[in-house]
Order: C-alpha cells, then structure tokens, then sequence
C-alpha cells in the first residue's frame, strides 16, 4: 500500500493529542481529518470514504462505542475503525470489538506504532475493494487463490496461501499461532504439529519461487512474513 494515500479521520476531542496525532500523520504526507465531537465523527465517516479511522472512547456527547456502531452502520464503505482509548480492561475492549471495531490501542501510545496499525487495518479495507493484494514483489488475487512474484506464478497449497494471505494482511505486525489455527480449521484444529508442517512447506516454496519475503518465527507468539530489503510495501 502506497503510504501517501491513505485518508485518515482522528476522533479525539482532547486539543493538544489531536494535533500531536494530526500533525503526525501529516507529516508522512498522510491526509488527516479532524473531529472534537461524536455527532461531527459520524457525519464525516457516514458521507467521506476514509481508509481507517481513529476514535477515542471518551467523547464529550456520545459515547465512542455507540459512534462506532453508528460509523459502522452507516459508513460508504466498511472502514476500519481503530480505537484509542485509556480504558484497557478486557471488558471494555470486548464491548468495543462487539461494536465492531478492528483494532485496539491504549494511550499513551507510540505515534509510530499507530501509524503501523493504520496502514494493517487499511491493507485489509482494501480486501473489500479489490479482487488482489499486492505487497512488494508479492500479488495475491484473491478471485481465484493464485500468487504472483513480479508477474511469476509462486505454487503454493490452498493451505498454504490462506496463511499467506493473513500474514500479508497483517504485515508488518505478527499473526497468533492460535489466530491461524482458528482461521484455517475452525473449532477443529488438527494435531498441533499440522500447522509448524504447513509454515515449512510455505516457507520452502516462497524460497524455491524467489520470492522477496520470508515467514519468520516470533517467539511465543505466531508467525510475522518478513519483506526483502528495498521492497516497498
């Protein structure tokens, strides 16, 4: 994803977090809209197509989860929304995600961090939008389950391309072991070893094919797809 096109709406009614935010995003060249209220956040997000949009939970007039059942509701298209939020009990973010949010980050936060979670969740908006996902060399069409490296058919398994697909969707972060167990087979998982054999066979094809990219381990956690140097996401 081009990281100059991405249109960004930051719901934040506290002045001095909404321009150090604003002024960020602007800063990578990002276009940032800006709105203090609930009402003036569901009136930009229901009439402007946005690609993420960052709504804090403590609005002056309506609450964030019912502005984000609203956005969702009444949005042009199905954006993402990502909220920010002091709240970080598990309650309140089960009740956000219930409302339809995609993604979660407790303040204080690292613009940086935000500013990779913005350009995940608006790489999987596009899923909605077209029929392939491109990442550097990489080109998943999505109509018929094919992967292209620089315009060269890479054969993987069905298996191995749904993986694929998730860690390229959420490239640059990394994907729970329990996260693709889930995606892949549902409520039920083969033995535990058949998802370490389906990440090696991925691995070997992506290796014989050429490709630019790389499933790399993380330790405790799942799976994250490393790009190439000078690949441009």
């Amino acid at each position: 994803m081009n990281r100059s096109s991405l249109t960004i709406l930051v719901v934040e009614d506290h002045p001095t977090i909404a321009r150090q935010v604003v002024d960020f995003l602007e800063g990578l060249k990002w276009q940032a809209d800006h709105a203090a209220s609930g009402a003036l956040a569901i009136q930009l997000a229901t009439r402007e197509a946005y690609d993420v949009v960052l709504l804090d939970l403590n609005l002056p007039d309506i609450d964030g989860l019912e502005v984000c059942r609203a956005i969702k509701a009444g949005a042009p298209r199905n954006v993402p929304v990502l909220m920010l939020t002091a709240r970080d009990a598990f309650e309140d973010k089960a009740r956000g995600f219930k409302q339809g949010a995609d993604d979660y980050l407790t303040k204080p936060f690292d613009l940086r961090e935000l500013a990779l979670r913005c350009e995940a969740l608006a790489r999987r908006g596009q899923l909605h939008l077209s029929r392939e996902l491109q990442l550097g060399a990489l080109t998943l069409q999505l109509h018929d389950k094919r992967v292209l490296c620089e315009g060269a058919p890479v054969p993987l398994t069905q298996t191995g391309f749904a993986i694929l697909l998730m860690l390229c969707t959420a490239y640059p972060h990394a994907v729970s072991r329990s996260a693709l167990v889930h995606d892949l087979w549902g409520a039920h998982p083969p033995d535990s070893d058949a998802l370490k054999s389906h990440i090696y066979v991925l691995r070997k094809q992506l290796e014989q094919a050429g490709a630019p990219a790389s499933v790399v381990t993380i330790p405790q956690l799942g799976y994250r797809l490393e790009l190439a140097p000078g690949q441009h996401v």
